[in-house]
């Protein structure tokens, strides 16, 4: 059985023809199928319509594209589900292609405008040169869908994929989550080129551009600890330990220019904040496990079989009583010269900053083991 699944919020103008269109592809191909509403709260005429027309309404009273879809979704009966907006801007009669991909063995079917046809009017040229184009690339980087076009909204997967899924946003940021944790649940994907027409509504669209593209961009980056903290604090830690390595000894001259005592300063508050951010990211990948944002982490869990509270305690105070040890050597020397002029700022810098890492990386191994006890039956075994 297929359901055909459309969010619904004030769409008397259109919610009409969009299920003339699945009934008529149903029919001509003698599918087994139903049309599902997901009535969003609407105040016009959009319910009566749909059950004059003979689909099934269901409600969802907290207001969000997303909220709407789950609700419209979890409804379905069928095995395969199609969902695509209300707003005539998607032709449902291209439903039964998506079906065959299913058929073939795919978990989810993405229809893309993008390698398609986009109708004159039909998307604002913000979104079809910049924003899809831009989120769509970002969500590639991070997880590797291979999509091009992450937030067309015709598509389709199998009430199982959908489970897989385990979908929780409630708005638009829906789109990109189905894309997401298809690929992070390694569900088989595929797209076919789709035409994008003009929608039929009189009234704005519910969709607000920067809103709704941030809500897209901040989704994207929870669920890629990588890309948000580890890649910018490992960029960072190395720039800022390479800082206070090479002048340690003394100035450089690159160029004709010295590099001194500043850049030194620098590489140490770099280093510090570097060390700060990739504990942060660490955090929050096991954060991440544990709540279920991404399903599995092969990465972390190799890293729990190798490291644990102990051996953080020990890496943290092996690296403290370093930084601890050159001080003392400065103390000591400046004892022995009657307390003159203090002349290991360079020294004493890079003794500071390895102290400040190691405490850093031991109260940092305390609160990875607490809360890493959470992650042990995701990871295979207790921090």
């Amino acid at each position: 059985m297929v359901s055909v699944v459309m969010p619904c919020l004030n769409e008397s103008e259109t919610i009409g023809t969009c299920i003339d269109q699945a009934k008529e592809t149903l029919q001509k191909y003698n599918i087994d199928g139903e049309i599902v509403v997901a009535d969003n709260g609407s105040t016009d005429d959009s319910v009566k319509i749909a059950e004059s027309k003979g689909a099934r309404v269901v409600y969802e009273s907290a207001r969000g594209y997303g909220n709407a879809y789950r609700t419209g979704i979890a409804a379905a009966r069928g095995q395969y589900v199609i969902i695509g907006d209300s707003d005539e801007s998607y032709d449902f009669r291209e439903i039964n292609r998506f079906l065959e991909k299913l058929k073939e063995g795919y978990d989810v079917v993405m229809g893309t405008r993008m390698k398609g046809k986009i109708e004159k009017n039909a998307m604002p040229w913000l979104h079809r040169y910049i924003g899809n184009p831009l989120l769509t690339g970002i969500l590639n980087l991070f997880f590797n869908s291979g999509i091009s076009d992450a937030h067309c909204g015709l598509r389709a997967f199998t009430k199982d994929a959908f489970h897989k899924m385990e979908l929780k946003t409630s708005g638009m940021e829906f789109a990109s989550e189905i894309v997401i944790k298809s690929a992070l649940t390694n569900l088989k994907m595929t797209e076919i080129p789709i035409t994008l027409h003009k929608d039929g509504r009189s009234r704005a669209p519910h969709l607000r551009s920067f809103r709704d593209g941030w809500r897209h961009l901040r989704f994207m980056l929870m669920h890629s600890p990588t890309h948000l903290y580890l890649w910018p604090g490992f960029a960072l830690f190395f720039f800022g330990m390479l800082a206070l390595v090479l002048l340690l000894p003394g100035p450089l001259y690159i160029a004709g220019r010295m590099i001194d005592i500043h850049i030194m300063v620098l590489g140490d508050l770099c280093a510090i904040l570097g060390l700060q951010i990739i504990s942060i990211g660490v955090f929050a990948r096991v954060y991440a496990l544990v709540h279920g944002f991404i399903p599995h982490d092969k990465p972390l869990q190799k890293a729990f079989k190798y490291f644990n509270l102990e051996r953080g305690i020990l890496a943290g105070a092996v690296i403290f009583l370093t930084g601890f040890v050159i001080d003392l050597y400065i103390l000591i020397k400046w004892i022995l010269n009657n307390f003159g002029a203090l002349d290991q700022v360079r020294l004493a810098l890079f003794a500071s900053t390895l102290i400040i890492l190691g405490v850093q990386i031991i109260f940092s191994s305390f609160f990875l083991s607490m809360i890493g006890l959470s992650a042990e039956d995701q990871a295979g075994r207790p921090y």
